[in-house]
């Protein structure tokens, strides 16, 4: 028989699977959720905006940059820097490394970031569908359409959303629940299962298919119609 696992195997050969998940999900990182897309807010005029190197209302810069890749304010010692720091701690100025020309944020001075976030920037082509201002025009943040999936400003984000839902395709399946649809009322184009097909205001005569519990009209199988 094989032995079993200790506690101490068990964890190590979960965090291993956990670390190769978040290896495989780093590349597709919401883009709300990413750090050149973080929010912040200005230390001299208070206003909340996207995160950017320089305060989109008062131009002033900011006293704890973040990273737009990597997300960090503080560049540990033991890190692969550009310019090294040996037994320090860099924050603030001493921690940039450069600007990003697509999502206007500093990138730290680590090898990695440089050399990988002009690249992979989720904001480079990030121009509002609705207003068609980019990043550097507007100080909101940016966000993706749930449905066209299509870049948003911060103002437009919701009256797009709300204009922007598409209706899925009619289905076979009971409109209360996931089963499939037997009697289908062509009045309401709606299908109904056996069990939500049984109607306590309006009776079913004998001998004939159930009425819809909608509009009362009669029912037909769905088998034998072509639902459009």
């Amino acid at each position: 028989m094989p032995k079993k696992k200790t506690g101490a195997r068990k964890k190590a050969e979960s965090r291993k699977e956990r670390e190769k998940q978040n290896r495989a999900n780093r590349e597709h990182v919401d883009v709300a959720k990413h750090p050149c897309n973080m929010s912040m807010d200005c230390d001299k005029c208070l206003r909340r905006q996207k995160n950017r190197a320089f305060c989109y209302f008062c131009s002033s810069v900011q006293k704890l940059p973040m990273c737009a890749q990597c997300g960090k304010t503080k560049c540990m010692k033991s890190s692969d820097c550009v310019i090294k720091h040996p037994g320090v701690h860099s924050t603030g100025m001493g921690m940039v490394g450069a600007i990003c020309d697509f999502c206007e944020a500093w990138v730290c001075h680590g090898r990695k970031c440089l050399s990988t976030h002009a690249c992979s920037c989720p904001l480079s082509d990030a121009d509002c569908i609705e207003c068609d201002r980019s990043v550097w025009e507007h100080g909101g943040r940016i966000f993706r359409c749930s449905f066209c999936h299509n870049f948003l400003c911060e103002d437009d984000q919701f009256e797009h959303q709300a204009s922007c839902q598409v209706l899925e395709a009619e289905t076979f399946k009971c409109v209360s629940c996931n089963r499939l649809g037997q009697h289908s009322c062509l009045r309401c184009k709606a299908c109904f299962c056996d069990e939500h097909a049984r109607s306590k205001v309006f009776k079913q005569e004998k001998g004939k298919a159930p009425p819809c519990p909608k509009c009362g009209h009669q029912t037909q199988e769905t088998k034998d119609l072509s639902m459009s």
